[in-house]
């Protein structure tokens, strides 16, 4: 785990880049993105008293090696072990109830990637890596396949500087992204993202991307697969975030005869849950090949 602090303030850069990705309709069906738009800009509005972001990193890359056949349907590797969301606040507020018998009354909220705060934001701000040209947060230890959390709270800390970016010429995950999502250095279109349309996006997939998808069922690697900075990358030793067994002898032949009993079982404690069964029916009969 990775831990950086961030004094809790208007994140003023970040504020013009934000209007300008709404303003372009590049959140897709996400409209939860235009709510709370000064909380997600300022802490204090989002915990009135709020002095310090306390941004952590937890690595989720998986020990076993995951590999796919030409033909094999993907996930994401976030997605192999148990939902984060319930691992992560969990240890989050356990922090607090340490920090409140080091230090005393402080108060504090825990966020995992389910309020309006900017995490990549915070996580650069505290100097745990720099936003990449694929918008993911990048630790030249690390790489990029950790979750970020956030605890806010309203007592002063030492505060942490931000790095430099790396990434320097390289275009690899520009090049790489199946269906051009990335459209400028540190910006993508998220109504273009494989991850958007597999999870987000409820409606129909858009047929302009029909065979753009590589087989990606839930979510996509492919920006951070080919990122230099993830050879890096060191296997998790979060017991949570092990594969599931059950879930990687899925064949793709199970996935096409999938049912709901099956759906239930596999992934009941898998964020993959969050696309319901007809929402996986739906990515997986898309990437489908014709007469299959």
């Amino acid at each position: 785990m990775h831990c950086g602090i961030s004094q809790a303030a208007f994140l003023e850069n970040e504020a013009p880049r934000l209007e300008q990705w709404l303003q372009k309709g590049m959140h897709g069906q996400m409209k939860y993105m235009e709510n709370y738009f000064d909380m997600r800009l300022d802490p204090r509005k989002l915990m009135p008293g709020a002095k310090s972001v306390i941004s952590l990193l937890l690595n989720y890359f998986p020990a076993q090696n995951i590999t796919h056949s030409d033909d094999a349907l993907k996930i994401s590797k976030y997605a192999y072990g148990d939902d984060y969301h319930h691992v992560i606040k969990s240890k989050l507020k356990l922090l607090l109830q340490q920090m409140q018998m080091h230090i005393g009354n402080i108060e504090g909220r825990a966020f995992v990637d389910s309020a309006p705060v900017l995490d990549k934001a915070w996580a650069a701000k505290s100097g745990l890596g720099w936003i990449g040209k694929n918008a993911n947060l990048i630790n030249p230890k690390a790489g990029s396949f950790f979750f970020i959390a956030e605890l806010i709270v309203d007592v002063e800390l030492n505060y942490d500087n931000p790095m430099s970016d790396y990434c320097g010429t390289c275009n690899r995950c520009v090049e790489a992204c199946p269906t051009q999502a990335i459209v400028a250095p540190h910006v993508v279109d998220g109504s273009k993202c494989i991850s958007y349309f597999t999870i987000e996006l409820k409606d129909a997939i858009p047929e302009e991307v029909k065979g753009k998808f590589q087989n990606w069922i839930f979510g996509c690697d492919v920006c951070q697969d080919v990122c230099p900075w993830n050879r890096f990358s060191k296997a998790t030793n979060e017991k949570a975030f092990a594969p599931n067994v059950d879930l990687l002898q899925l064949s793709r032949n199970d996935y096409k005869e999938i049912t709901e009993e099956i759906f239930t079982k596999v992934f009941s404690h898998s964020a993959i849950k969050r696309t319901k069964f007809n929402g996986l029916k739906r990515n997986i009969d898309f990437v489908k090949p014709p007469n299959s």
